[in-house]
């Protein structure tokens, strides 16, 4: 398991990339699940910037080796679309399979709600970006799990603590994230990033779920 200082650092590191790069916005944003939100955390750009790409996976590479174990896994797969990016890098330096599930069955070809190859028995990591009620991810582990492949585990860069992490436990999913949303708040507010209006915003919402 990751040393909390270590931890720590890292969370710092993460809310530098993602105030360095703009990926936070406030607004009213509607968000995959139907919810609207007075914020966004815009992890879709990071492979825009290839500096910050490769920090961020390099946090996701070291989160995955102390928290997972890259022994616990066989496959990787990135969870439609904003992992699938994080997750071929991933499995490419981790050696591993990659796949990725599909938002919804394919109704041609070979129907598919997963492309890559799972055998059964298979342990598949997931990799999303973030997650928020975990629909997505809870979606991904049955559409492998219907093909044979075991998920016991998934890893995202930021919780939003909207729910997601219960979910994903009630379906025998056990998350690792390195961030959660009321510590990026209290990170990017000390910096001088957000204004102490905008970190409230930010724990009103995670405190409304």
């Amino acid at each position: 398991m990751l040393e909390a200082k270590e931890k720590e650092s890292m969370k710092t590191e993460l809310c530098g990339i993602l105030n360095k790069i703009g990926a936070l916005e406030f607004g009213v944003f509607r968000l995959t699940t139907g919810r609207t939100s007075p914020y966004y955390i815009d992890l879709r750009i990071v492979p825009s910037f290839p500096d910050a790409f490769r920090r961020v996976c390099d946090l996701y590479l070291k989160l995955i080796r102390e928290d997972v174990g890259t022994e616990s896994f066989d496959r990787i797969a990135g969870i439609p679309t904003a992992g699938i990016p994080f997750a071929s890098f991933l499995a490419y330096q981790l050696k591993k399979p990659f796949l990725y599930t599909r938002p919804q069955k394919r109704l041609h070809g070979r129907e598919r709600s997963v492309e890559g190859i799972v055998m059964p028995g298979d342990r598949v990591l997931l990799i999303d970006d973030l997650i928020t009620t975990g629909r997505s991810l809870r979606r991904a582990a049955a559409a492998i799990r219907a093909e044979g492949g075991v998920v016991s585990d998934a890893v995202v860069l930021l919780d939003r603590e909207e729910g997601g992490r219960e979910k994903l436990v009630e379906d025998g999913v056990s998350l690792h994230c390195l961030l959660r949303a009321s510590e990026a708040a209290d990170k990017l507010c000390q910096i001088g990033a957000i204004t102490e209006d905008q970190l409230e915003t930010i724990k009103k919402q995670v405190k409304k779920r």
